[in-house]
């Protein structure tokens, strides 16, 4: 199993970046997938989460209304569109998948079998 982030880097406040994830290893197209981050000295949060068919997604409230959860099944990728990043965004953002095939939704990281090595985002002026 391989989930390999990629797309993060330096931005200004009020920027935007997208986070994209490999899958490979397991059945991508029947697995929900997550995204979490880690900043610094605190635990790993919730960002956002798309169910199996790519029709159900769930946002941390933190980046509701900002960020977007999307899914291409015939790449086996999943994407973070992130926009208005604010420096509070600063962290390691790591994809997640269930191998629980049509499993459903989850902001817990412990429901989350496999993960990628992260990809770090910095937003700063």
């Amino acid at each position: 199993v391989h989930l390999v982030e990629s797309g993060g880097g330096l931005v200004q406040p009020g920027g935007s970046l997208r986070l994209s994830c490999a899958a490979s290893g397991f059945t991508f197209s029947s697995s929900p997938m997550g995204w979490f981050r880690q900043a610094p000295g605190k635990e790993r949060e919730f960002v956002a989460a798309i169910n199996w068919s790519g029709g159900n997604t769930y946002y941390a409230d933190s980046v509701k209304g900002r960020f977007t959860i999307s899914r291409d099944k015939a790449k086996n990728m999943v994407y973070l569109q992130m926009n208005s990043l604010k420096p509070e965004d600063s962290a390691v953002y790591y994809c997640a998948a269930r191998s629980r095939s049509y499993s459903g939704i989850s902001y817990y990281s412990y429901d989350y079998d496999y993960w990628g090595q992260g990809t770090q985002v910095t937003v700063s002026s």
